[in-house]
């Protein structure tokens, strides 16, 4: 097996491989990340899932009956410790790290992700697959992944430069060197944000950003909730096409990240 090693260079064992093979200790986990939360349950690992977070909705019916230990930034330390778990489960853009710090003081493991473009979902899979047995079920996601993105490899490519919408007031956008980026990159849409900004999610002006070649605007369905009538009213203020676009197709890795490359595949017919 090959070296289990997290976003951090933090190298992890195998479930109960320093207990002996004849023992079997079975995992408790939290997982801080809505997307990842997803991927634990699509590998058959929901049975030891004690906590997540109120953002945490997918798979539903499965989710439902799992505690919730606040959101991805706010989460209940003192309700995390009485669930008393054995394996934390969180993400560099989207959990505070004095947060996690104080967490790790109590929770033996703790996994660190940091999916920067769509293929590094096979390591995420394999990573995860590795440290909670299910290899099999790892394996698996892998192959659907390699099919959908070879799909997609093969789409029609429509080279546009776009503005990605991730809220308003103050309207906020993402950098190149983000996963929606990287996603949007595989039909050819490349996403502006401000120039010279160091920010992943850059705050933006209208009025700079219309002194550059902008084909179309995207608004996102997250983590802002835009809506059909957003659209409408930045259509008619900037003159240009603006769409309505899965934020959960281009945004979460792991196990939704197949169904994403299927989304970007219809995206590009568009």
């Amino acid at each position: 097996m090959s070296m289990l090693i997290d976003a951090l260079g933090t190298v992890h064992q195998a479930c109960g491989a320093d207990t002996g093979a004849d023992i079997r200790v079975e995992p408790r986990i939290v997982s801080l990340v809505p997307s990842i939360t997803e991927l634990v349950c699509e590998l058959g690992l929901s049975p030891y899932l004690v906590g997540r977070t109120g953002f945490c909705i997918h798979p539903n019916s499965v989710v439902q009956t799992i505690p919730k230990i606040g959101g991805t930034k706010d989460v209940n330390i003192e309700k995390i410790r009485k669930l008393v778990p054995t394996h934390l489960i969180v993400n560099i853009d989207e959990n505070e790290k004095p947060t996690v710090e104080a967490l790790a003081e109590f929770i033996p493991h703790v996994i660190v992700t940091h999916p920067l473009v769509p293929r590094d979902n096979l390591a995420l899979y394999q990573l995860l697959g590795g440290i909670f047995g299910v290899e099999e079920r790892a394996q698996e996601l892998c192959a659907q992944f390699e099919a959908a993105y070879a799909a997609v490899d093969h789409a029609p490519v429509s080279p546009q430069h776009v503005i990605y919408c991730i809220w308003q007031d103050p309207w906020m956008t993402v950098s190149r060197d983000t996963y929606i980026a990287a996603m949007l990159a595989l039909i050819g849409w490349q996403t502006w944000s401000p120039p010279n900004c160091i920010l992943r999610y850059p705050g933006f002006q209208w009025a700079s950003a219309m002194q550059h070649p902008i084909d179309r605007i995207l608004l996102s369905t997250e983590p802002y909730r835009f809506t059909e009538r957003h659209v409408d009213a930045q259509e008619k203020q900037l003159g240009l096409p603006v769409q309505l676009v899965d934020g959960e197709m281009l945004s979460w890795y792991g196990s939704r990240a197949i169904a994403g490359l299927h989304y970007l595949k219809r995206l590009s017919a568009q």
